[in-house]
């Protein structure tokens, strides 16, 4: 299978020997190439990725998840129309100058926190839509033989209140048993055939030993509700098995099809996060974030609920 992206803007990368133990992990992967048609229009001409929660794109939200993680090297595999995501984490110079001019010092602050000044972003395309694994693969170049995190961006995920976010969650656990470690999550059986699923023997007591994954399979045909959620904490060696795989589910190169082949090589562990996720990718589950997070913000959340009680809502 022949497999060719476009490399932009990446930054110089050294290769090294695949130690051991992999250790922790220090880059993330955002396939954020995708043209998120079920919010067409407003993603006719922005990136889905961009769409607000409050004030805040979805894209910054994953980006913060894997900074609290401790990752500092962020990987985007862009597509047409995605300017505007690299334009997001870059300076603003006519913006912070103005700012700055009107003495508005905490927009400007809030300005300059977006890209910290120890976080670097690395950008690739994907020029055609070939799947999440083809997306992935796209990045093997920057990554390189380390062990790396994938999150996506519409798959809005929080810890628990006053914990650790999902993907510092699951860095946590990579780094007790050095395999692939997937998200995952009880689904209803009727939405199986929307996730790749797992099945596999507990070894604690939120963590699942991979004995077999399905990519969408039909409700009659799933091995469990176990669904993977977007954040994925993944080897190296995952490049490989992609390569050289066939198409998968919907002709498409898929990441699950990968990561099914390191079950049987290096092992693959399922975690039952703590936490919430908002699947805004649907326009359901984007307005439930909307409405939850806006109740949390500290400048609307107060008058926000008393308009919401003054509603009229009947059923």
């Amino acid at each position: 299978m022949s497999v060719r992206c476009q490399r932009r803007h990446t930054l110089a990368t050294t290769p090294q020997a695949v130690d051991e133990k992999l250790h922790t992990v220090t880059k993330a992967v955002f396939p954020v190439a995708g043209l998120g048609t079920r919010f067409l229009p407003a993603t006719k001409a922005q990136p889905k990725e961009m769409l607000p929660i409050v004030d805040k794109p979805l894209i910054q939200y994953a980006v913060e998840e894997a900074y609290e993680a401790g990752i500092r090297h962020m990987i985007f595999v862009t597509g047409r129309n995605k300017r505007a995501i690299e334009d997001h984490f870059d300076t603003a110079y006519e913006l912070e100058s103005e700012l700055e001019a009107g003495g508005k010092e905490e927009l400007l602050s809030l300005v300059r926190t977006l890209a910290p000044e120890d976080m670097d972003c690395s950008y690739v395309r994907q020029p055609r839509s070939l799947g999440l694994g083809h997306a992935v693969l796209c990045a093997s170049h920057i990554v390189r033989n380390d062990p790396f995190a994938v999150l996506l961006a519409d798959d809005l995920m929080i810890g628990p209140e006053g914990g650790p976010g999902v993907l510092s969650q699951m860095v946590e656990v990579f780094q007790e048993v050095q395999t692939s470690v997937l998200a995952v999550q009880e689904v209803p059986l009727e939405h199986v055939q929307r996730y790749g699923i797992v099945a596999g023997d507990p070894v604690g007591e939120r963590l699942v030993k991979v004995r077999q994954m399905v990519e969408k399979p039909s409700p009659e045909k799933a091995p469990s509700r176990l669904g993977v959620a977007g954040r994925y904490v993944l080897t190296p060696a995952v490049f490989d098995c992609i390569r050289n795989q066939p198409r998968g589910s919907g002709g498409e190169i898929q990441l699950t099809d990968g990561i099914a082949q390191l079950i049987a090589t290096e092992g693959v562990h399922a975690f039952l996060y703590e936490g919430k996720r908002y699947d805004c990718g649907s326009k359901q589950g984007f307005l439930e974030a909307s409405v939850e997070f806006a109740l949390k913000h500290p400048e609307v959340g107060a008058s926000f609920r008393d308009y919401l009680r003054s509603l009229a809502l009947k059923g």
